[in-house]
């Protein structure tokens, strides 16, 4: 009799599961250059003004809208014929000589019935005028006044304000309050009212300009500006 053998037991095979990889993506940032900080304190806008000013035009060009906003005539337009009269002095035209000035000079004093007439010549690359002619009531000259150098634009509103006019190409005419050495001279002569013309008188063309003082406000202040414009044209050389 023949006896079957159970059959072996077979240990089941334990499957693994095969490993996944993880793949971890790691940016590393580009290290960023830090900005310095802007002071927006006084101390720093100062220093940063004082950076930019590199050359002596950057420093008058500071100094001379300084006193324009001081004074209350600081205008887009006008800063732009500022500047442009600044940049282009070399082909301005030049005043008359002074031999050349008295004729005209004379002949308008007496047409107005001024008291006083002076002819100053600009330079805006050094914010300076000279006197170059003083003329009394009677047209004689006053030497002891031609030759004084002064400032074209300083903390007299009145002055900058004349300047920005004539620079624009307009005749001031206004009460006189002096902010120079000539001007309290001319108060001494008795002058209240004072107009003041560009030579020759083209706006953006600056080579000087004529002043001249009243006792009292003129009548009619249209004819005398046409008359200063008409002398200031023959004041100049191109």
């Amino acid at each position: 009799m023949v006896t079957k053998k159970p059959p072996a037991k077979v240990a089941p095979v334990k499957r693994r599961s095969p490993k996944t990889e993880q793949t971890i993506n790691v940016s590393v940032a580009a290290p960023t250059k830090s900005e310095p900080k802007k002071d927006d304190s006084a101390l720093g806008k100062v220093i940063g003004l004082i950076e930019w000013v590199d050359n002596p035009f950057k420093l008058f060009t500071v100094i001379l809208l300084s006193f324009l906003s001081f004074a209350g005539y600081f205008a887009w337009d006008s800063r732009q014929v500022l500047l442009h009269a600044i940049t282009t002095q070399d082909k301005m035209p030049q005043l008359a000589k002074q031999e050349n000035l008295l004729a005209p000079a004379r002949s308008l004093l007496k047409d107005v019935d001024g008291i006083v007439l002076l002819i100053h010549k600009a330079n805006l690359a050094t914010n300076s005028r000279t006197t170059v002619l003083a003329l009394n009531i009677d047209g004689s000259r006053e030497k002891s006044m031609e030759g004084t150098v002064t400032s074209l634009f300083n903390a007299s509103a009145d002055r900058n304000g004349a300047m920005v006019a004539m620079l624009n190409g307009e005749v001031l005419c206004e009460e006189f309050n002096p902010s120079s050495k000539v001007g309290e001279w001319g108060v001494k002569q008795g002058v209240k009212f004072m107009c003041r013309g560009s030579i020759p008188p083209d706006l953006g063309k600056f080579a000087g300009y004529v002043a001249i003082g009243f006792k009292e406000k003129p009548e009619d202040i249209a004819a005398l500006k046409t008359r200063i414009n008409l002398a200031s044209t023959d004041m100049s050389e191109e």
